[in-house]
């Protein structure tokens, strides 16, 4: 029925799909979501389960073959596990999820036994208070428990992100690669970008990933690891030999769309093919419309060919996308 290829006009294989669930968080994080009351959509306008059972079905036969899961905060959509499950009976080699860990303890096993094969876990302070400052809640205990329960699973290394901020968190770098050695995971440090709800993002924010590598190789020497083309980390080993690894994702001062293989889709049903893309396509629509998988996959072909050459932050007259991080799914 279909090609199993899906390719833009610049070259490049698009294999892996971000699928958010849902655009609802039980966190704030102050570089993702505003402090303001709940303004998420309705739940009429999220995809139901059996739309995004069908939507993932199209991707994974036009040659999707990694699937994130995401949000907001995917873990307070119930029936999370039971769509992990179908992924993989879909046929996804790489089924994963990004979550902010405040459920993660209890639900770790469910996760596991679904064949969820990959977590990332944000966490912005090993600091209590401070955590609760950039969170505007009062969780760490339980992320760290949820860490815990990651790294006693399947799941080990789980990969533990970090948005570094000026001013903000940038001090605990050193903490961070300290806490990857003690527990044998993954610290990912990641550029704040311009998608903050209260959009007070600027440059003199942003943290270079060089300015992380250097401080961190300062304390403990790393040695690269090779990586595929299409990941957005760059990857390093203690070469000391102890355990765990660093990340670092540099969108803003080192960008790597020229290689990019991600599209992402929201929970209300809308296509982007960048984290800054300026419109959206509606595959909502299509779907509540009547529309054939033959015609969903040809409008999702038709998109994906025009997808940017690249996010343009660097670029003058950038403009944020209209919709911030917690609406696009991370």
């Amino acid at each position: 029925m279909m090609d199993t290829m899906l390719h833009d006009k610049h070259g490049r294989q698009i294999t892996d799909l971000r699928i958010s669930v849902t655009d609802r968080c039980n966190f704030r994080c102050v570089y993702c979501r505003s402090a303001d009351p709940e303004n998420c959509h309705d739940e009429s306008e999220i995809l139901t389960w059996a739309e995004l059972d069908r939507l993932a079905r199209i991707f994974v036969a036009l040659g999707i073959r990694k699937i994130r899961v995401t949000g907001g905060e995917p873990l307070v959509r119930n029936g999370v596990e039971s769509y992990i499950a179908r992924l993989r009976a879909l046929g996804v080699r790489d089924v994963s999820m990004t979550t902010n860990g405040h459920l993660l303890a209890e639900r770790c096993d469910r996760l596991v036994n679904a064949g969820l094969q990959r977590i990332n876990i944000s966490l912005d302070s090993l600091d209590a208070a401070k955590f609760e400052r950039i969170t505007r809640t009062k969780s760490f205990d339980v992320v760290m428990k949820g860490i815990e329960a990651a790294q006693n699973s399947a799941l080990r290394p789980a990969k533990v992100n970090a948005v570094l901020v000026r001013g903000l968190n940038d001090d605990e770098v050193e903490a961070f690669a300290a806490f990857a050695r003690e527990r044998g995971l993954i610290m990912r440090f990641i550029e704040f970008m311009p998608l903050d709800a209260d959009r007070h993002w600027t440059r003199s924010l942003v943290v270079p990933a060089a300015e992380i590598h250097r401080r961190i190789d300062a304390q403990w020497k790393l040695e690269q690891i090779p990586h595929e083309r299409s990941e957005t980390a760059r990857k390093y080993r203690f070469a000391d030999g102890a355990p765990g690894e660093i990340g670092l994702i540099a969108p803003v001062t080192q960008p790597f769309c020229g290689f990019c293989s991600r599209v992402r889709l929201t929970a209300d049903g809308k296509l982007r093919t960048c984290l800054f893309s300026k419109e959206d396509h509606d595959l909502r629509d299509l779907l509540r419309g009547g529309a054939s998988d033959e015609d969903v996959a040809f409008f999702i072909r038709s998109v994906i060919n025009e997808k940017e050459e690249g996010h343009r932050i660097n670029e003058p007259g950038f403009v944020p996308p209209s919709r911030t991080m917690v609406f696009i799914g991370g």
